[in-house]
């Protein structure tokens, strides 16, 4: 928790083509399922290792020490006085929309105060509860959402991306987000992004991650799949993530397929 990550998209690139890696920070931990793409959480097998569980509907969500929330504001003073900008993902073991009744709304009133706090780094709120971000985000943010709060919303399959696209688009009119992203992790089947010419435009969704699944229980993602993402990507900048399985590669990566990450 609240340190650097291996996550890939979270790093960034300097002008000498270094790269740097970027940071995960949990408020809280803890979820419930809610899709195909929850089906075999890691973030859920990482929070069984401790005995008290926070996964589903019966289990209270917990709040991370004062020590972790003190992290990202010793991120934002090393980020201001080298002038760069460090990318936060939060939450990689929560979701910050979730509306579980042990989250009290001070929690989020912290993280808001937070995020506002340290204006150097980009947080990346990636939620699988795309539908409340205009309520609950406004209402973390009465004085509107700050530039540095990047929205993303995780879509696994077709339906997915028909039914929260939408949702993920008006919730950035709403709120006036600058940009918002797509997980297509774990990319469970086909997407023809095209269904939804204006999330291709500019203007629409600013950026896709794609990967297959990874641990014990993987399922397959076909190449393709991946392939078809980032040919309909229009303006959107591409990242491919990993190709999953339970070990890397575990399928052969094909030449074709554009591995790079763009900027945004």
């Amino acid at each position: 928790m609240g340190q650097h990550t291996a996550i890939e998209w979270t790093s960034s690139t300097d002008a000498h083509g270094v790269v740097r890696p970027g940071h995960s920070f949990n408020p809280w931990i803890g979820c419930t399922k809610v899709g195909p793409g929850c089906d075999h959480c890691y973030a859920e097998r990482w929070d069984a290792r401790w005995g008290t569980p926070h996964w589903g509907k019966d289990a209270p969500r917990v709040r991370t020490s004062p020590g972790n929330w003190s992290k990202p504001k010793a991120w934002n003073r090393a980020a201001g006085l080298a002038g760069r900008r460090d990318k936060v993902f939060c939450a990689s073991l929560a979701d910050v929309l979730d509306p579980h009744a042990s989250i009290p709304a001070q929690w989020r009133a912290d993280l808001a105060a937070l995020i506002t706090a340290t204006p150097h780094l980009d947080w990346l709120l990636l939620t699988k509860r795309i539908g409340r971000a205009p309520k609950t985000l406004a209402q973390m943010f009465p004085q509107g959402v700050p530039p540095s709060l990047w929205l993303g919303a995780t879509v696994v399959n077709q339906a997915e991306w028909d039914r929260d696209v939408p949702k993920l688009l008006a919730a950035k009119r709403a709120l006036g987000v600058r940009v918002a992203f797509l997980s297509c992790e774990p990319l469970l089947g086909p997407i023809d992004p095209t269904t939804l010419p204006e999330a291709l435009a500019p203007g629409g969704v600013d950026w896709i991650i794609a990967g297959g699944e990874s641990g014990p229980q993987a399922r397959v993602m076909d190449p393709a799949w991946a392939q078809g993402l980032l040919d309909a990507r229009g303006a959107a900048a591409f990242f491919m993530k990993q190709m999953g399985g339970t070990r890397k590669p575990f399928i052969p990566i094909p030449p074709q397929l554009d591995l790079r990450q763009q900027p945004i």
